[in-house]
Order: C-alpha cells, then sequence, then structure tokens
C-alpha cells in the first residue's frame, strides 16, 4: 500500500499559503524580516504540530499505521485480541527411588541452577509399581526466559521429596513469550477475516495456527494426501519448533469447532536446507580511513543476510540479495562462491551452515 498523507504539515508549505492568502487579501507584500510574518511563523509553528497530531491520529485507525493500544483496539472487530505473555513448558520426567502410590504435589520445582524455575500445574499421582512419571512444567515466569532448555538440563529439584531420585527434562523447553509485538499482532488482524470459515481454506489454519504463540512469524500449510493438512510453523528468529511448540499448534488446530471433520491434521517442523556460506570482498583505497567501519558493516549486513533468509518459509537461496547489501555496507567489490541460488518449497527454511567471509583488502577503482 502507498504511504499517504492524511493533512499537509510541513510548516515551509503552511507558511507558504498562508503568506499568499495575506497578499492576495492585502495586496501587502510580506518581506522575511516584516513583523508580521514573524508573528504568522509563530501561528504556523502551532498549526503544524496541531496538523502532525491529528494526522497521527487520523493513521491510527489504519491498520498499516496503527501502534501499540490502538492496534488492540483496531483488533476488536474481528475479536482478534493480542497474544498475552505465555510460559515455557517442558515435560519433566520424575525417577523414583521408592516404587510406591505417592503424589508430586502441584507447585513442585525444578531448575537448572540458574535461578529459572518450573513448576508442576496440578498434583500427579504415581501408581504403584512405577519407576518414573512425566509431568508438565511450565516456567514460574512469563517470557522468554524460560526458553533453551535442553533435555537433561532442568536436573535439579528445588522443593525434595524423599522418593524422588533425580529428575530430568524430556523436551525442549519452549513457547515462553512476551506480549505479541505490534507487527505480527497486525498482520493477524489482516489474516483474521480467514477464521470466519472452518478451517479449510490454508488461510484459516495460517490464522489458527498463529494464534498458538506469539513466537510463530510464518506457517506452510499443505496437503500432501486428500484428507491430511500437513501444517509446518516457523518461529521467530528463524527458530525451529520443538515439540512444546508443535503440540500448541496441534490443540489449537485440531480444535473440533476449528477443523473440518474429514481432516486430518498434522503439524510437524519445517524441512531445513542448509547452505554454505563463502564470501570474498573488497573495499575501495579511497576509503581506506573507513575501511575498520565498513569492515564491521559487512560483517553486520552479513548477519543481516543469514537472518533474513531463515525468517520465512519458502525463501529461496539467494546470493544476490546478499552481494546487494554488502554493497550497500560500503564494500567495493564482491564475490560469492557460495550459496548457488536454490529453490525452496514453501515447507522449507534455508539454514546456513559453514561460514567463511574474506577481506580481500583495498583496490583501485
Amino acid at each position: 500500500m502507498p504511504d499517504i498523507t492524511i493533512v499537509e504539515k510541513s510548516p515551509e508549505k503552511i507558511e507558504n499559503e498562508a503568506v499568499a492568502i495575506f497578499e492576495s487579501e492585502t495586496k501587502i507584500k510580506l518581506v522575511p524580516a516584516d513583523p508580521r510574518r514573524k508573528f504568522m511563523q509563530v501561528i504556523i509553528a502551532l498549526l503544524a504540530q496541531q496538523r502532525s497530531n491529528i494526522d497521527f491520529a487520523a493513521k491510527q485507525t489504519l491498520l498499516a499505521y496503527a501502534i501499540s493500544d490502538n492496534l488492540d483496539h483496531l483488533g476488536v472487530p474481528s475479536d482478534t485480541p493480542r497474544l498475552e505473555p505465555s510460559f515455557a513448558k517442558t515435560t519433566q520426567r520424575f525417577h523414583l527411588s521408592v516404587a510406591q502410590p505417592q503424589t508430586i504435589p502441584k507447585g513442585t520445582r525444578v531448575t537448572a541452577g540458574d535461578g529459572v524455575f518450573f513448576a508442576v500445574q496440578q498434583d500427579m499421582p504415581v501408581q504403584i509399581g512405577q519407576l518414573f512419571v512425566d509431568v508438565e512444567v511450565w516456567c514460574t515466569e512469563a517470557g522468554d526466559s524460560g526458553n533453551g532448555y535442553v533435555p537433561g538440563e532442568l536436573n535439579q529439584l528445588v522443593d525434595p521429596l524423599r522418593w524422588v531420585a533425580k529428575v530430568e527434562n524430556l523436551t525442549k523447553s519452549e513457547g515462553g513469550a512476551d506480549w505479541e509485538e505490534d507487527d505480527p499482532y497486525a498482520d493477524r488482524i489482516r489474516q483474521a477475516p480467514e477464521k470466519f470459515s472452518v478451517a479449510g481454506p490454508d488461510g484459516a489454519y495460517i490464522y489458527w495456527a498463529r494464534t498458538a504463540s506469539s513466537l510463530i512469524v510464518d506457517v506452510s500449510v499443505r496437503s500432501p494426501s486428500p484428507g491430511v493438512v500437513e501444517i509446518r510453523p516457523l518461529l521467530k528468529g528463524g527458530n525451529i519448533p520443538g515439540q512444546e511448540i508443535l503440540d500448541m499448534v496441534q490443540e489449537k488446530c485440531n480444535d473440533r469447532k476449528v477443523r473440518p471433520l474429514t481432516d486430518q491434521v498434522q503439524v510437524i517442523a519445517p524441512e531445513i536446507v542448509h547452505y554454505d556460506l563463502k564470501v570474498t570482498y573488497w573495499i575501495a583505497i579511497d576509503k581506506s580511513t573507513i575501511a575498520t567501519s565498513i569492515q564491521t558493516d559487512v560483517q553486520q549486513a552479513i548477519e543481516a543476510y543469514k537472518l533474513w533468509q531463515k525468517s520465512k518459509l519458502g525463501r529461496d537461496i539467494d546470493s544476490s540479495e546478499l552481494i546487494a547489501r554488502i554493497k550497500n555496507a560500503g564494500a567495493k567489490r564482491v564475490i560469492v562462491t557460495l550459496p548457488a541460488y536454490q529453490k525452496l518449497e514453501p515447507y522449507q527454511v534455508a539454514k546456513e551452515n559453514v561460514v567463511s567471509v574474506t577481506y580481500g583488502g583495498l583496490e583501485d577503482d
């Protein structure tokens, strides 16, 4: 969509219009030093600020411009609230030293020893003869602080139970997120009309999948065989979802009120296509005094390219984008040996593997 201006707010243009009207009505030429023109400029400064406020307020009624609480109000007509902070989750295994009936109490905490705690959400009875029991635990603090604990890392029992020999998490902890940010929230509001249908159209499945977590930034939906719906979510930063996030999406999209009766919903991780990156670049000799700064900018451009490449499903591996970013960072010449162009399927995501960046030095134009 094109950028728009609701009201003209440039002080210069407003002054020119005001002076033109004054001179037309009075037949008096207002020179720059005329006291009447100086007084007019004071009024115009206030008018320009007022018009700027009017322009901003009017744009807040449009999805492309709305921010913060104003964006939340735009989500009301389509019943699309902003996703609230969520807690990281994982499956925790409690190994028992005594095979007799017990109960793991609600609130029992585990940790990796770094001050972040996960707690059992409900009393979990242990049947006679069981040597272990698996329980879902949630981080005690909402947000992303509880994400990323790999299996076996949550191995300390905070609230001792004499008959528990050891504890360990079986899945990578994930799902913790802060309040949904404006851009992904606006995108979900835009997609909201899709939900008025049951999840038969792919757009409806995409909408419902993204409501599972604000960490989800992209979703691929396809039907590899009749009656089967395959959903692949991608997380912020190009991260691949683990089992906890996949289960959350499965629960959302498999609801009987959402999916058609005959659909068999499968939620799986995106297919990763690895690529190597090998690039050499040179800097013009007349920029030798800022060569160090350019090298820093080039490195940042390469990092931004890697993030861009893996932040969307089905994004083709495209070295021309890498070249453009490096040259915009100040490089004179760029040779990309790898990667070669590769077209991706909508359910695939490209991720860097071996990265080699060589600074070739200075060279003449």
